[in-house]
């Protein structure tokens, strides 16, 4: 790859994208993925190993694939016509796309927030109940049990401690995207995705999310999309950069930011282009 400033960016992966960086127990290993829309390339021989109980952000502009890579890792680009993949996604060492393989229980496995908050319009009780409910938990005393679990661990419970049969429409948007993070820990995931989930929040709500963040990553593996990159310095232990659907470079997020590999990143993270 070019190390000059108007190299045509993203013609070609590096050969170690990593640049030697090992994990050493990772909770997800993208090994050598590719994903078309149609005959639209949107990820080229990706690799990257998500480590266990960190935080992953995966940065790049828009259109790079940070999206489409999220969503390969618990297979929600199954639901898109004319969607193919080459490579794998290994979890518990083995691949996710084994074709007897339960989609449904992946995605409890591996679960997903969005860019939007997106309650159901039901009351923050039966939000959180939704999926355990799914499952086949029908006991009153279990079902309290595991909504006051999720939304204290969502950081929310004392906020609508008093109000839990109201609608969950009536929270504030920060307080929306912290029950659908609670939705999403009611049903117990391993791993945890995040597509963009601070981009229709204020200042004052990103802080909340971003804090959330920190402490769930002691139990949970999280990976986080966005395009602010104050927030990937902020949140996140590790760093992939995207462009045109390669990955350019991946590393700890200090070193990244600090002291990048590429040009590309550098010219990414300083503002030069993106």
């Amino acid at each position: 790859m070019s190390s000059t400033a108007d190299a045509p960016l993203g013609r070609s992966a590096p050969p170690d994208p990593a640049g030697g960086l090992v994990i050493a127990k990772p909770a997800v290993r993208v090994s050598r993925l590719s994903f078309w829309y149609g005959k639209t390339q949107a990820l080229h021989d990706v690799s990257l190993d998500l480590a266990e109980h960190k935080i992953t952000a995966f940065i790049g502009p828009s259109g790079c694939g940070k999206s489409t890579l999220l969503r390969c890792l618990n297979r929600m680009n199954d639901l898109v016509d004319g969607a193919r993949r080459e490579g794998e996604v290994l979890f518990d060492g083995r691949s996710i796309y084994e074709p007897e393989d339960d989609v449904h229980e992946l995605r409890k496995r591996i679960g997903m927030v969005f860019q939007k908050p997106n309650p159901f319009p039901k009351s923050i009780y039966d939000n959180v109940a939704y999926g355990p409910r799914i499952q086949g938990v029908r006991r009153h005393k279990a079902l309290d049990a595991v909504v006051e679990r999720s939304l204290r661990a969502a950081a929310l419970w004392d906020e609508v401690k008093d109000r839990l049969r109201d609608g969950a429409l009536q929270l504030s948007g920060g307080q929306q995207q912290r029950l659908c993070i609670a939705r999403a820990l009611a049903v117990e995931p391993e791993v945890i995705l995040l597509d963009e989930p601070c981009s229709a929040l204020d200042p004052i709500a990103t802080a909340k999310i971003e804090e959330l963040l920190q402490a769930l990553r002691r139990d949970y593996t999280l990976v986080i999309v966005t395009h602010n990159m104050q927030q990937a310095a902020r949140v996140s232990d590790y760093t992939a950069f995207l462009y045109l659907g390669h990955l350019v470079e991946f590393d700890e997020t200090a070193k990244l930011f600090v002291k990048p590999r590429e040009r590309q990143t550098q010219d990414y993270i300083t503002g030069r282009f993106g």
